[in-house]
């Protein structure tokens, strides 16, 4: 029996995500907050553990101090095993300069590779929700012979010029063209209407990737990115193949949330992910106690539901709430609420997230909107309702016409 493959799997977690601001204002992006109790990074570090993937290194750098805080002490793994999961932040081991790059991070982090010499890099993207067995991502790489294994999920046709996009051959697996945001993008063999999409999930037989990597960082001309850069020069070498991430399967999915990825990297995005999460049958689903996803919880109270008398009645309804949060005579619908908010008597939060210790006074309305953490939302006052004195008190609103209040941010009628 041939022995398994030694596999060192590498987070990118150094991106600014300035589209999401202010979210990112004072946090990385793999950093922000989602579904109630969780970040961002908690999904690809879940799928990587529970597939036994256990030596872990996340690359940080911008704005990295929650995250750092976040991954040392809540992703403790045994030593004694041989398992870690580290945060490496930018080092400059390679000349006065940060990471260029998403394949700069990797070729100034080569160290990381020489140290535990695997046979196998999986690298992978923090900022994406998804349920994944890279297992078998792994399994099919070394099957046949691959230099670069690119995950990527069908997509119609029409929404294809958003994304990295794979052209495929007619063996339906060597990659003959991959192209960033293509205005005719290649279509899926015998699938005129579909394209592969690009997830940013690689897996490298670590060799082809060290070559890569330094022949790209001796280009002058390269943006040293994994996806423009890297994966077309191993397209152009003959050693892509493609892994049609619906192949994957995943225990305790079910047929509505199989295949679920979203690339949370706007505003709208990340709140349409939130959406999906409440409805009677979540498109996403939180509650699959065989794949979790894992993270610290906060040691407060279970959630509490106050007053029912007249129109001052405590409740929440298609939504996800967390524990330490107290609806006291408010109404909550299609919301996520995460620990510690308080929602207060009279008021109405509607399609919303809002971030931890969040306070809706009473009276106070809040719709088609995202609250950071810590904001005192005073008793009357609206968010969401009117756009326009939204962005007259210095809130962001989102394309989609989401308002977005940042951490700690002062509203006032």
């Amino acid at each position: 029996m041939a022995a398994e493959p030694r596999v060192l799997a590498m987070v990118l977690a150094g991106g600014a995500g300035k589209r999401l601001a202010p979210l990112t204002a004072d946090r990385a992006k793999p950093a922000v907050p989602f579904g109630g109790l969780y970040r961002l990074i908690d999904f690809a570090l879940s799928n990587l553990v529970n597939a036994g993937l256990r030596r872990i290194c996340v690359l940080t750098q911008y704005k990295s101090h929650s995250l750092d805080r976040h991954i040392t002490t809540t992703w403790r793994l045994s030593s004694l095993l041989g398992n870690y999961v580290t945060p490496v932040p930018a080092q400059q081991r390679l000349g006065p300069h940060w990471y260029t790059g998403s394949a700069d991070a990797i070729y100034q982090s080569l160290n990381l590779i020489y140290d535990d010499q695997p046979d196998i890099v999986a690298v992978l993207g923090a900022d994406h929700v998804f349920r994944m067995n890279p297992l078998q991502m792994i399994d099919h790489h070394v099957a046949h012979g691959a230099g670069v294994t690119v995950a990527a999920i069908p997509v119609p046709r029409a929404e294809a010029t958003a994304f990295g996009v794979i052209g495929v051959a007619d063996d339906a697996r060597t990659i003959e063209a991959f192209r960033e945001k293509p205005a005719d993008p290649p279509t899926m063999p015998g699938q005129p209407d579909m394209a592969y999409a690009s997830m940013g999930i690689y897996v490298f037989s670590t060799d082809v990737l060290v070559d890569a990597l330094r022949e790209d960082a001796a280009d002058d001309s390269s943006r040293h990115d994994m996806g423009g850069d890297i994966v077309p020069m191993l397209v152009r070498q003959g050693a892509a193949q493609v892994y049609d991430f619906l192949d994957n399967s995943v225990p305790g999915a079910d047929p509505r949330d199989a295949g679920y990825w979203r690339d949370v990297g706007t505003l709208d995005s990340y709140f349409d992910a939130h959406m999906d999460l409440c409805a009677v049958h979540p498109v996403f689903n939180l509650y699959n106690d065989k794949w979790p996803i894992l993270t610290h919880v906060p040691s407060q109270p279970p959630a509490k539901f106050v007053h029912d008398s007249g129109d001052r009645i405590g409740r929440a309804i298609n939504s996800v709430v967390s524990n330490g949060v107290i609806v006291s005579g408010g109404l909550v619908r299609d919301s996520v609420l995460s620990p510690g908010v308080r929602v207060n008597s009279w008021s109405r939060v509607e399609r919303a997230v809002i971030l931890d210790n969040t306070r809706i006074g009473r009276y106070a309305v809040v719709e088609n909107a995202i609250l950071d953490k810590n904001v005192d939302v005073p008793e009357g006052v609206q968010i969401g309702v009117d756009k326009d004195h939204d962005l007259a008190r210095g809130f962001v609103v989102s394309d989609g016409g989401v308002t977005v209040v940042g951490k700690g941010q002062k509203v006032v009628a």
